[in-house]
């Protein structure tokens, strides 16, 4: 009697996204991901000493405590560098199957900048005339935040990020990205922190809706644009609100 044939454990998935059989060792098995085979490496790194872990965990909470939003910014240039660096350390961010579904742009000219607040501002003014709703406006005046938005031209550099709704095979077939917001939103966590930690000051600004971010920096259409980030050193006379977080324990439940 000829043996059953295992089942594959692409079982169920789109024809685009069965590559190749599973034959062979486990590490040679292929996994759809953007094409690649997959392959297991050994990860060992080495453990900190308990009292180095809780120093440098005090010491992360201290300075992460902090990051404050900014939203007036010195026109000093910033070293493009450090923050080429710190998209790096948000595309280490993880992602559902490893897709990894964002783009970072870093928009330095000011003719563009300029074009991004234009429009900004636009949405902004039709939503702070009533789109947003009493409720959503009660709750950002506190903040003293309105239409005009000078950190989009004033900061030496924006970080535009967009999520990849689904990539594109070579051979023009869209294949879905999981969990798309999720992990985006994971590396633009990253990203502040990692620009804060590097000496920068930013803010996460999110004009609704954000299409014509996509038509100013030309972007593809499997590209959706998630966040804008202005960066750089604050302004001399910066001014923030008199916030108070909550406290650890107000956030945290140990079980």
């Amino acid at each position: 009697m000829a043996r059953r044939r295992p089942r594959s454990q692409n079982r169920g998935m789109p024809d685009t996204e069965q590559h190749k059989p599973e034959t062979g060792h486990p590490a040679e098995r292929w996994t759809p991901i953007h094409g690649q085979p997959y392959r297991s490496v050994p990860y060992r790194p080495a453990r900190m000493p308990q009292a180095e872990s809780l120093a440098h965990a005090a010491e992360l909470r201290e300075r992460m405590h902090e990051r404050r939003t900014v939203r007036q910014f010195s026109s000093d240039p910033v070293p493009p560098q450090v923050i080429r660096d710190a998209v790096a350390c948000a595309a280490t961010a993880p992602s559902g199957a490893h897709q990894q579904p964002w783009t970072f742009v870093l928009v330095q000219d000011p003719e563009v900048r300029r074009r991004i607040r234009e429009a900004a501002e636009h949405e902004e003014r039709i939503s702070y005339d009533g789109r947003l709703g009493e409720e959503w406006l009660a709750a950002l005046r506190p903040l003293g935040t309105d239409e005009v938005k000078p950190h989009l031209t004033d900061a030496p550099g924006l970080i535009v990020v967009f999520q990849q709704r689904y990539w594109l095979g070579d051979d023009g077939t869209k294949h879905k990205h999981y969990y798309v917001d999720e992990s985006v939103g994971i590396a633009v966590g990253m990203l502040l922190s990692a620009l804060h930690l590097s000496g920068l000051a930013a803010l996460v600004h999110t004009p609704s809706p954000m299409r014509f971010l996509s038509e100013v920096l030309g972007r593809p259409e499997n590209e959706k644009a998630f966040a804008v980030i202005p960066v750089g050193y604050p302004a001399p006379d910066c001014q923030v609100p008199d916030l108070v977080r909550k406290s650890l324990d107000q956030v945290l439940v140990e079980v």
